[in-house]
C-alpha cells in the first residue's frame, strides 16, 4: 500500500466538522487494517461519530507506542479554491484537497505504514503498537480523543505517542532543522462583559451604553503581556540560535534579524501569554442602545499556567474598567520533557534521512489531541510529521484555500512511521 494513494482516497471522504461524518472514512481504514492482521475496534460516544482504534500486539509486555491522528477537517469554500476541495487531485507532484495537511496526510502515512508492517510479518517484541484515528478534533474532541482517554482509557493507553503539530523543515542561518512539538499552550479564551441600561438610539443620553464601556479594553487588546522564560523556550531558543540564551527579548530580536517569519510564526507565540480579540457583540437592533456588550479574546498560555496566573497577565494589559472577565471553557496546557527513547529515535531517524539536520523542539501555539494523552496517561507525546515543505509554505495552507502537500512529503512521513515502531518495540522472534 502506498500512502499517497490512500491520501487521495481519504480526501474524497467529506469529513467537514460539523457534522464530521467520519464513519465511512474510518470504515475504509478498518477494511485495510483487519486483513493485514490488526485487531480493530470502532469506539463511539454516539454511533455516528466513531473512532478507529487498531492494535498489533507484542510478544511480551512493554511500553506501548501509539500513532494518533484525526480524520475530521475544517470547512472549505469551493469558490475560493483553484480545485475541488474534495477531489484529491494529484498533479505536478502535489496532492490537493481539504485535509491534505491537516491531517489526512498523516492518517494516510500512519495507516499505510501499519498495514505494510503487518503484511510483512513484523510484530512487536515487547509492547503493543496502537493506531488511533479519531473523530472531532477540530471542535474539541468531545466525541474523539478526549472521550477515548477519559471513558475508554484501557483501549488507548500508551507510554509513547506520536501526533501532529510539527515537522516542517526550517532553513535558518545556514542550518537545517525539523520542528517537533513537545507541548501545546493552554486555551483561556475569555469574555469581557460590560453592562449598562438600554435606551432608544435617537436619545443617546437616556441609556447607559454598555458598548462604550468596552472601548478601553478593545483599545488595549492588541497589546501583549511581557515575554516569559520557561525550560521549553530556553531549549527552543538555544537550539535555534546555536548558542546559550540569557534573555528572551534579546534572543527574539536576534531571530527577527535573521528571519522575521520564524520570529513571527514560531518564536514570539511561544514566549508567554498571547491575546487576540476575535469577536464582539452588543445590541441586536441598530436603534437600541445596548444594555450588555461583550468582547471575546482568544488567550493562549504557556503549558502549566493556571487561570489565576493567566488573569494576572490579562489584567496587567487591560487594566481596570467597568467590566468583568469570564473564562470560556479554559484548558491548562501541558507538555512532555524532551528526551528519552522516543526523542532519541526521532533524532536518529532525522540523521539517517538528512545527515546534519537537527530537531528543534517547540511548544505549539495551538491545541491538539496530544493534550488528552498526556493528561490521561502521563505519556511522552510529541508532534512530528516530517515535511520538506517549509514553514512558510505550509502555514498559509492549513485551514486555508488550496490546501495541498507534496507526494514526496507523504512518502517521507510513511518512511518514519514504518521505521519507528521496530526501532522502539523491537521485532518478535
Amino acid at each position: 500500500m502506498k500512502a499517497p494513494d490512500l491520501l487521495q482516497k481519504l480526501i474524497r471522504f467529506n469529513t467537514v466538522n460539523p457534522p464530521g461524518n467520519e464513519g465511512p472514512a474510518l470504515d475504509h481504514l478498518r477494511r485495510l487494517l483487519e486483513p493485514a492482521g490488526w485487531e480493530c475496534q470502532m469506539l463511539a460516544k454516539v454511533p455516528e461519530r466513531p473512532n478507529l482504534v487498531a492494535r498489533l500486539r507484542g510478544a511480551e509486555p512493554g511500553p506501548n507506542l501509539a500513532l494518533i491522528s484525526h480524520v475530521d477537517t475544517v470547512p472549505a469554500d469551493p469558490e475560493e479554491w483553484s480545485r475541488d476541495p474534495w477531489s484529491g487531485d494529484r498533479t505536478d507532484g502535489m496532492i490537493w484537497g481539504r485535509g491534505a495537511l491537516d491531517m489526512k496526510d498523516q492518517v494516510a502515512a500512519e495507516t499505510a505504514a501499519c498495514v505494510n508492517l503487518a503484511e510483512s510479518g513484523w510484530r512487536p517484541a515487547r509492547g503493543d503498537l496502537i493506531l488511533v484515528v479519531a473523530a472531532d478534533e477540530e471542535t474539541g474532541a468531545h466525541f474523539g480523543a478526549r472521550w477515548l482517554c477519559e471513558e475508554r482509557p484501557d483501549e488507548v493507553r500508551a507510554e509513547w505517542v506520536v501526533n501532529e503539530g510539527a515537522g516542517e523543515r526550517l532553513d535558518f542561518d545556514g542550518r537545517r532543522l525539523y520542528t517537533l512539538s513537545t507541548g501545546e499552550k493552554g486555551t483561556f479564551r475569555f469574555t469581557v462583559v460590560a453592562e449598562g441600561e438600554a435606551g432608544h438610539g435617537s436619545i443617546p443620553r437616556v441609556g447607559d451604553n454598555a458598548m462604550l464601556k468596552l472601548a478601553p479594553a478593545l483599545a488595549k487588546a492588541h497589546l501583549q503581556p511581557p515575554h516569559e522564560s520557561t525550560p521549553d523556550t530556553d531549549l527552543f531558543l538555544e537550539r535555534l540560535l546555536g548558542h546559550p540564551v540569557e534573555e528572551s527579548d534579546a534572543a527574539l530580536a536576534e531571530i527577527e534579524a535573521i528571519d522575521p517569519l520564524v520570529a513571527k510564526l514560531l518564536a514570539d507565540p511561544m514566549l508567554g501569554v498571547t491575546l487576540a480579540p476575535t469577536m464582539a457583540k452588543a445590541s441586536s437592533r441598530e436603534n437600541v442602545i445596548p444594555s450588555r456588550a461583550e468582547l471575546i479574546i482568544d488567550c493562549r498560555t504557556p503549558p502549566g499556567m493556571t487561570g489565576e496566573e493567566a488573569l494576572q497577565r490579562i489584567n496587567a494589559v487591560l487594566g481596570e474598567g467597568d467590566w468583568r472577565i469570564e473564562f470560556n471553557d479554559p484548558v491548562v496546557g501541558n507538555r512532555s520533557d524532551y528526551g528519552g527513547p522516543l526523542a532519541e529515535a526521532i533524532e536518529e531517524w532525522v540523521e539517517l534521512v538528512e545527515p546534519g539536520a537537527e530537531v528543534l523542539p517547540q511548544v505549539m501555539p495551538g491545541f491538539s489531541d496530544s493534550h488528552w494523552f498526556r493528561k490521561a496517561f502521563g505519556a511522552t507525546v510529541f508532534g512530528f510529521a516530517p515535511q520538506r515543505m517549509t514553514l512558510a509554505e505550509t502555514k498559509p495552507l492549513v485551514h486555508g484555500k488550496d490546501e495541498r502537500i507534496t507526494v514526496e512529503d507523504v512518502e517521507l512521513m510513511e518512511n518514519l512511521y514504518t521505521w519507528l515502531p521496530p526501532r522502539l518495540l523491537g521485532t518478535a522472534p
